[in-house]
């Protein structure tokens, strides 16, 4: 294995003082061992956080199909395990920057599944005030930043988030998700780069779910090892199962930990898979009913479900109230968003052009 090119780190604007470089860029094969919190209760926790993203996805796709909710719709049932995992490691005060298939990140984050709901049906009481839906969800107040219809879009902006704490000495994180097809684009490239060059508290999430819309990855990128790509730019990078949640968990705690350190950005290749198509509008024609199936096999709520029911932490009992409430939580928010307002037409250009005298 050749360790990645060591480079000197350069002061980043208006910066007195870069934080001290890791010594090495050097990619390992799988994640370090992290001190992530354990126990039956934690785990417990993370069951609940990727079931309430599975039951609302699921919601969505009944609402689509009845035409309650319109628009593009890229649903994130199969990848929950990236979204909570990741989320465990970030504070509060972190930031997170997201992509189009944003509803997991979004409830992960802890934004209320009333406020994403009604985002989706384009209401004013949304999230994004009605005006972003299923792809522009936001909540400045939780430090999520979308949402963000371009594929590989939030990279730069993500790294001027990171380099804006760093300027204020705020010792934050900012981590940025995105799929497969978005390290194929320039703003990947150089945003590694710059953030490798200025040693920015970045923490680069890659949900390689094999498919880049409907491309699949070996004919779209010729070397398909991204993480050790990734570690080409002198950050240190390893690949993670993204379908067993407390593996994601232990590699982003760690990964969080380096990069508040000190360390420098930090990427993460997360081996997932999306077990439906790309979007509502997708027949998805590029991939077999097999491979699917074959998929579904890893399941990360089963995968949990089972290391729980096999420690004597989980009963169907208790399964069952789970299960309850979050139906009960997920009526409540479309009833909510059915009863929530339109914005009017006269509020057209509220947001979009500025007041006078301002």
């Amino acid at each position: 294995m050749t360790p990645a090119r060591n480079t000197r780190t350069k002061k980043a604007p208006g910066t007195p003082k870069p934080a001290k470089k890791a010594t090495t860029g050097k990619r390992s094969t799988k994640a370090p061992a992290g001190t992530p919190e354990s126990g039956a209760e934690h785990r417990m926790d993370l069951l609940k956080a990727m079931l309430r993203i599975r039951r609302f996805e699921e919601r969505c796709v009944e609402l689509y199909s009845g035409a309650k909710i319109r628009g593009f719709v890229h649903l994130y049932i199969g990848e929950e395990a990236v979204a909570v995992g990741v989320n465990q490691a970030l504070s509060p005060e972190d930031a997170v920057v997201s992509t189009y298939r944003e509803h997991g990140h979004a409830l992960a984050r802890g934004i209320p599944a009333e406020a994403v709901m009604a985002e989706m049906y384009g209401r004013t009481t949304g999230c994004s005030g009605g005006r972003g839906g299923s792809m522009h969800l936001f909540d400045a107040g939780r430090r999520f930043y979308g949402g963000n219809a371009i594929v590989a879009g939030g990279l730069p902006p993500a790294a001027g988030l990171a380099l804006a704490d760093r300027m204020r000495g705020q010792p934050h994180v900012t981590c940025c998700f995105f799929g497969d097809g978005a390290f194929a684009e320039g703003e990947f490239h150089e945003t590694a780069n710059l953030a490798a060059l200025w040693n920015l508290p970045l923490l680069l999430v890659c949900e390689n779910n094999l498919y880049a819309m409907g491309t699949a990855l070996e004919r779209h990128e010729a070397q398909t090892d991204l993480a050790m790509r990734a570690a080409s730019y002198g950050m240190v990078a390893w690949a993670v199962d993204g379908m067993d949640v407390e593996a994601v968990e232990r590699a982003a705690r760690r990964a969080a930990v380096a990069i508040r350190a000190g360390a420098g950005p930090h990427f993460l290749e997360l081996r997932t898979y999306r077990f439906r198509a790309h979007s509502m509008y997708d027949p998805d024609r590029y991939r077999g009913k097999t491979e699917v199936e074959q998929w579904k096999d890893r399941d990360p709520i089963s995968q949990l479900t089972d290391r729980m029911r096999e420690n004597g932490e989980l009963g169907d009992e208790a399964l069952t109230g789970i299960e309850r409430r979050i139906t009960e939580e997920l009526d409540r928010a479309v009833e909510a968003a059915e009863q929530a307002p339109e914005e009017p037409v006269e509020d057209l250009l509220l947001h979009v052009t500025s007041a006078p005298g301002r």
